[in-house]
């Protein structure tokens, strides 16, 4: 990528950041327009997922957005659905080592130092300006993330299995999700990338919900109060308050084709069932 576009992007990323208000609808945008396909939809309803999902700290919200606007595009490069999962996670994986290059972990309470479960620390963190380190990261990553999410799409992948399953996909697909959505969340697959960490499938009902939210009240935000949030509340009564997809299925997942046979075997399926039960409409 050339200087003045990557000096382009990482202005567009901070003023993007400035206007959307949070990080993951700001990667999301900025990877969709990249890409020529806007999603203002799609991209509202991402707003939960800053701080973690549901400000749980884990996952930070770009990685969340930027997984989402490869998984759209990799549904407009290929049609068969069984391929753009599987070229969804490997990009998605792609965009995470870019990012942990950058900051180390993928986590978002590493990144900020801040637990955002607690008032007084969120407080804390906008009070004391650390917030304009989430903004000056958003501004160097950004060229980074464009850079990482097209190779990832680009590089070989002969090694797929010939289908690929994604426990996220699964959720909306029972939740009355379309193809595109579920192709969207296709990376969110085992922890997002196959990570092991923060819940993918939760993190795909959280979306989808504020989704049918905000379409149902014409383009009002969710309110996504972790507090209230009825998703959330039914993930913790069903996994005894454990977030860590890892914890959770007793495995990480090392490939795709064996986190495909843990969702193809009933894996996590009363998990997918009670996630799907929450959908909105």
């Amino acid at each position: 990528m050339d200087t003045i576009k990557a000096s382009t992007l990482k202005l567009k990323a901070k003023r993007t950041f400035l206007k959307k208000g949070t990080c993951s609808r700001t990667f999301f945008y900025i990877l969709d327009r990249e890409f020529k396909h806007p999603l203002d939809e799609e991209e509202k309803a991402i707003d939960p997922l800053a701080g973690g999902i549901l400000q749980q700290g884990y996952q930070c919200g770009m990685l969340w957005g930027a997984s989402m606007a490869v998984g759209a595009e990799a549904l407009r490069r290929n049609e068969n659905p069984d391929r753009v999962t599987g070229i969804t996670i490997l990009a998605t994986q792609h965009i995470m080592k870019s990012f942990v290059d950058r900051t180390k972990s993928i986590e978002c309470e590493d990144i900020t130092n801040c637990d955002f479960q607690n008032k007084r620390n969120i407080a804390k963190f906008m009070l004391s300006g650390k917030f304009v380190n989430c903004f000056i990261l958003a501004g160097k990553w950004a060229p980074e993330a464009l850079h990482a999410a097209r190779e990832g799409l680009s590089q070989d992948q002969t090694d797929l299995p010939q289908e690929s399953l994604s426990c996220a996909s699964e959720t909306l697909r029972q939740m009355g999700g379309s193809k595109e959505e579920m192709a969207m969340v296709a990376g969110f697959a085992g922890g997002l990338g196959l990570s092991g960490s923060g819940c993918g499938a939760l993190a795909a009902a959280v979306w989808k919900n504020a989704l049918n939210h905000n379409r149902k009240e014409t383009g009002k935000s969710a309110n996504y109060d972790p507090a209230k949030d009825l998703t959330l509340k039914a993930f913790y009564e069903e996994t005894d308050y454990e977030m860590q997809c890892d914890k959770i299925c007793g495995q990480r997942f090392e490939t795709i084709a064996e986190h495909t046979e843990f969702v193809k075997n009933g894996g996590c399926k009363k998990l997918i069932k009670v996630l799907a039960d929450t959908a909105t409409v």
